[in-house]
């Protein structure tokens, strides 16, 4: 069995939980035998990757494997050039494009906006018709392959499987791992909504990462229960790294003694740093041996900066920015607690990397993984009292914090990538057999 599929990101260019999600699974799916054309919207530089060695293509001809990477054998990317990335608002897209523009001008001289699209035609202001052109090209692409399923992950994909599909007659299964009502709200972006529900409606199968997921995906899209199956994401245990915490706590300006309190994640409304921030001044309140750590990057970044001055809380809150590798993982070994109160959370890989990593979680009782953990603290993301009173049990009594550490990091090794890949091959050979058998 061969899967076309394709994904806006993948290690070692990751932006949030949807690269983390592709890599797991793809290499789960190639464990099982089963190949994987993987197609990436990605203007890719070698120089820049780790673990991989990837090509910047210039046409549909340029493609990578990763033959250096046994696990993963059954894989080949192929990337169209492309400035899409993920989490981009139209409006951050365009500003990504002027900053093309300035470079470009910067290293070339004066250019205009006509002379960058008549060079580069991947080149847009728009997002939505970029969106439509990476179609157009993933279509092309596709004819030169032999595969037997179409598996397209989230929106900005999804015009993309549907042309592929039109054109090739294959199944097509759409992967969601975060609706627009996840990331807006009630104050949806309609194209982006319309582009989500024409996919689910074209699918033969709908993945939804989470029953909280699913339930968007009915009662908000229209699409009959039947169609949607659910598959939680895993955890890749071999993430779990021994980093030298005294290093890193040299350069913070946290003493020894301190807890840390974490959130990791990309600050914005959907993730909750709000009420992060105020569960943070409450427990500061009644405790103040603590100090809370902010990692990631967003549109909220410098709101939270603020409303941690504004708290008078500045002085114990860090904003360390967007972190990767190892990093990430030195930013756990510090940690004694960390928190996610997600406003809503499709599923929320990071507490499994917590868990992985020995600390304990709280999370939003809004997220999908949720469903899954017992062994954790759960809230409302609202509820900022409920939220500050866990913090404080779980700095107060070590009782509490071993007990979670040990259950939790236990259960989270049952939520493998295997597990998740033998799922969507039982689907893929679903839809074979409706359709040959």
């Amino acid at each position: 069995m061969k899967i076309f599929m394709l994904g806006w990101e993948f290690p070692p260019f990751i932006s949030g939980g949807l690269g983390t999600a592709c890599y797991g699974l793809t290499k789960a799916i190639s464990q099982l035998g089963t190949e994987v054309v993987f197609v990436l919207p990605k203007m890719i530089d070698h120089q820049d990757s780790t673990h991989v060695k990837l090509l910047s293509p210039s046409s549909l001809s340029h493609s990578f494997t990763y033959h250096q990477v046994e696990e993963i054998k059954n894989v080949k990317i192929k990337t169209i050039d492309s400035p899409l990335q993920p989490y981009l608002t139209p409006q951050q897209y365009s500003k990504k494009i002027e900053e093309i523009i300035h470079k470009k001008r910067f290293f070339t001289g004066e250019v205009s906006y006509n002379d960058v699209n008549k060079d580069n035609a991947h080149y847009s202001g728009d997002m939505f018709t970029e969106v439509r052109r990476y179609a157009v090209v993933a279509a092309e692409l596709a004819t030169k392959e032999d595969f037997d399923i179409i598996h397209a992950h989230d929106w900005m994909t999804y015009p993309a499987a549907m042309a592929v599909a039109s054109i090739t007659g294959k199944p097509l299964v759409v992967h969601i791992h975060s609706t627009e009502f996840d990331r807006s709200g009630e104050h949806v972006n309609q194209p982006i909504y319309d582009i989500e529900r024409k996919g689910f409606h074209a699918a033969e199968k709908v993945i939804a990462v989470s029953y909280f997921t699913r339930n968007t995906v009915t009662s908000r899209y229209s699409i009959d229960g039947d169609k949607v199956e659910v598959v939680h994401n895993g955890i890749d245990r071999s993430l779990n790294s021994d980093s030298n915490v005294n290093w890193a706590l040299k350069h913070t300006g946290i003493e020894k003694e301190e807890k840390i309190v974490l959130f990791l994640g990309r600050i914005t409304m959907q993730k909750g740093p709000e009420y992060f921030l105020r569960a943070a001044k409450k427990v500061l309140d009644v405790y103040d041996n603590v100090k809370f750590v902010m990692a990631g990057s967003g549109d909220l970044m410098h709101q939270s900066v603020e409303m941690a001055v504004n708290l008078g809380i500045g002085s114990k809150v860090l904003f360390t920015g967007f972190l990767r590798g190892d990093d990430v993982q030195r930013i756990y070994k510090m940690a004694d607690l960390f928190v996610m109160p997600s406003v809503s959370e499709p599923f929320g890989i990071v507490p499994l990397e917590a868990l992985n990593n020995d600390v304990p979680v709280i999370i939003s009782k809004q997220s999908g993984v949720s469903e899954v953990l017992t062994h954790v603290l759960k809230v409302d993301f609202w509820d900022v009292d409920e939220i500050a009173n866990k913090v404080v049990a779980v700095l107060k009594y070590p009782s509490l914090k071993i007990s979670l550490q040990n259950h939790g990091n236990f259960e989270a090794s049952k939520l493998t990538w295997k597990n998740s890949a033998t799922k969507c091959v039982e689907i893929y050979k679903q839809l074979l057999c409706g359709a040959y058998c």
